[in-house]
């Protein structure tokens, strides 16, 4: 991959949490017939993205296991409009389902937020660990609410890019950060480290570190290359601050006409996907790193003791967010897999 400054081509502004990499389109061939029943999926992924790729792929077997009995229409590049809009046309009807991050994860189940917490994970291995032991409990939860989880598809760890180094907790509070405007996850963030945002729309992020509105913002390492956030920064603060979800949801009423068979070979073929995308995913992001570093991008390295400082702020907002975004219990569940994990006493599916 070559994410040269100077021959880039740009990209649709997408959602920072967005799972982003622009790849050459594939080639769909000739036009599907439309299948019985047809999934109207938005999505601010562009056409061609490593997204949209698995969703063909999950549409084209999906067709094929149900004799085209079941199948999705797209809408990607954001032409529906960003999470929210998307949200009312799916309650209005006009769309059965869409891609979301963890903002619009959020608005139908909170409580999945806390995977979201920040500093909560220190490896991908922890995540994956929690995860086995309360994805049931969550995935009725987005039932009970009127959503079927496909599965999840995953940003990953997400940091701080800054045209000035951040290693300290007063560098942070010094920078003029950027909030996505009305995210309660990361106003909890924010208020821990007594910081004041500036709030904005993530497509008028770009604009705003060129004019220097902001001179820093949160996403993972894929999304900041993909986003061209790289081309306006100078350093990236090696402290993981949070893991971005990122889910393909799709409304139950939208699905009261289709057989359970075949609701069954959509979970049967999604979910292994999403989870193949979350892994390329995860690789993408290392190689990204390595992709800005070319660019000229460094990466600061915050010494144990800041680190740990950063930690023990962060971790002190988790409470914060019980009884608005989660509950106490499911709280502590996750709290206690983690120590469970770190103790070597794994014991999977101990919800």
């Amino acid at each position: 991959m070559n994410f040269s400054r100077n021959t880039m081509t740009a990209l649709i502004p997408l959602l920072c949490v967005t799972v982003l990499v622009c790849l050459p389109a594939a080639s769909l061939g000739a036009k599907k017939p439309k299948p019985d029943f047809q999934i109207k999926f938005a999505t601010l992924a562009p056409e061609g993205s490593t997204w949209m790729k698995t969703m063909h792929a999950i549409d084209d077997e999906v067709r094929q296991r149900t004799e085209n009995r079941l199948g999705f229409k797209f809408y990607p590049g954001g032409v529906q409009g960003d999470e929210k809009d998307v949200l009312r046309k799916i309650r209005n009807g006009q769309l059965h389902g869409g891609g979301f991050s963890g903002f619009g994860i959020g608005s139908i189940v909170s409580e999945a937020r806390v995977q979201e917490l920040p500093f909560m994970f220190e490896s991908l291995a922890e995540l994956d660990y929690v995860r086995e032991n309360i994805d049931d409990r969550l995935f009725a939860m987005f039932e009970e609410n009127g959503y079927l989880n496909l599965g999840w598809a995953d940003v990953g760890f997400i940091y701080i890019f800054a045209k000035n180094p951040i290693r300290t907790t007063e560098d942070l509070t010094a920078a003029k950060m950027w909030i996505w405007a009305g995210d309660p996850l990361a106003e909890l963030f924010f208020k821990a480290f007594e910081l004041s945002p500036i709030p904005l729309a993530a497509p008028d992020v770009l604009t705003s570190l060129q004019t220097g509105i902001v001179d820093a913002v949160y996403s993972s390492t894929l999304a900041c290359v993909a986003l061209q956030w790289f081309t306006r920064i100078d350093y990236m603060t090696d402290v993981p601050i949070t893991h971005g979800l990122g889910a393909a949801l799709v409304a139950t009423e939208a699905l009261q006409k289709v057989a359970p068979g075949d609701i069954q070979i959509l979970l049967e073929v999604a979910r292994p996907q999403l989870r193949r995308l979350t892994e390329k995913t995860r690789t993408q992001n290392q190689e990204a790193i390595a992709e800005m570093a070319k660019e000229g991008v460094q990466v600061v390295n915050v010494d144990p003791a800041t680190r740990a400082e950063f930690f023990q702020t962060g971790r002190e907002a988790w409470t914060d967010g019980v009884g608005k975004l989660y509950s106490q219990e499911i709280l502590d569940l996750v709290i206690d897999l983690l120590a469970e994990y770190r103790s070597g006493n794994v014991n999977s599916q101990s919800q």
